[in-house]
């Protein structure tokens, strides 16, 4: 079994401010926004949606296949990475004279994000071409460039093969009309609880609505856990709780990495969302997106310790 990941690929330069962001953001004021936050320490890490999805389907043991683009500037420690990783770099596009995206994070006492965001070579993902891709029996269209997430969509549908759409940061380029499209192509639909509603108030169909439309909407909700809607019923799927809280930028995508095996594998809804709230948890534990590193013998103790039954 192949798995598609269809999304963008980035560097993330990392840094964490030792305060509160509310506390120096007025309602009142924010017309007038002008602050600056001191950031004695950053990093720069692998991350983008693919990447980071991959990552961790790859530790499941699941053979991930990337789909997207780097930029020729600064693509070969990106490359590099994926051959340490045993990761195919079969569908990764190397565009002339871009960068590759990048992202620039800031998080706060209480895991709270300001990021900036450069697309980059992102913005050429549509010259990938979903459909070419061989062996594939699972697909997931994460964030990437509008144009890429757009034809892979109907692509994907119109090759007959399953995929999961994620539309996360993406959402704002999406019209209703857009994500009503997306979502009746979709197999699958992932989001986070406030993406849930944002997707809900474009197309003006209520999250039963979406459901219906799919096989199964996970909608994540951090430490709440997330809920799977399939088949007329909502699985509450509890958050696994962290040994320490260390990073959050990631564990969505951790989570879907989890998400896939299940499906990939045929597990139960039940035991699919938990086993990706795990790797979410397991995520946040660790700083940056790529830096977990659990073997598959850990991953089942943990289950095992979380939910008292094993993954095998």
């Amino acid at each position: 079994m192949a798995t598609l990941i269809c999304g963008s690929l980035a560097y993330d330069n990392i840094m964490t401010f030792q305060g509160r962001f509310r506390e120096h953001i007025l309602p009142d004021q924010v017309h007038i926004l002008n602050v600056s936050f001191l950031v004695p320490t950053m990093r720069r890490e692998f991350g983008g949606c693919a990447g980071n999805i991959a990552y961790s389907l790859n530790l499941l043991g699941g053979d991930a296949r990337i789909m997207a683009t780097l930029g020729e500037v600064d693509a070969q420690l990106y490359l590099d990475r994926f051959e340490n990783l045993g990761l195919s770099t079969e569908h990764v596009r190397v565009v002339p004279g871009a960068y590759t995206a990048q992202a620039m994070i800031t998080t706060d006492l209480d895991n709270n994000q300001i990021a900036a965001f450069h697309p980059g070579a992102m913005m050429q993902s549509h010259l990938n071409q979903a459909d070419r891709a061989s062996g594939i029996t699972l697909a997931i269209v994460a964030p990437d460039g509008y144009e890429g997430m757009v034809q892979h969509t109907e692509k994907l549908a119109a090759a007959g093969v399953p995929f999961v759409f994620d539309p996360g940061q993406g959402l704002p380029l999406f019209s209703g009309e857009a994500l009503k499209r997306a979502i009746e192509l979709a197999t699958y639909v992932a989001v986070n609880d406030y993406e849930a509603n944002l997707v809900s108030n474009k197309t003006l169909w209520s999250l039963d609505e979406i459901a219906q439309r799919v096989k199964a909407l996970i909608v994540t909700r951090g430490e709440h856990g997330a809920q799977i809607h399939h088949d007329g019923q909502c699985e509450d799927i509890p958050a696994v709780t962290a040994s320490q809280v260390v990073d959050p930028t990631g564990c969505g995508d951790a989570f879907r990495g989890g998400l896939l095996h299940g499906i990939e594998h045929g597990l139960d809804w039940a035991t699919t969302g938990r086993l990706a709230s795990l790797m979410g948890s397991l995520k946040i534990e660790q700083p940056g997106p790529q830096t977990y590193a659990p073997t598959p013998e850990e991953i089942d103790q943990r289950f095992a310790q979380a939910f008292g039954y094993s993954l095998r």
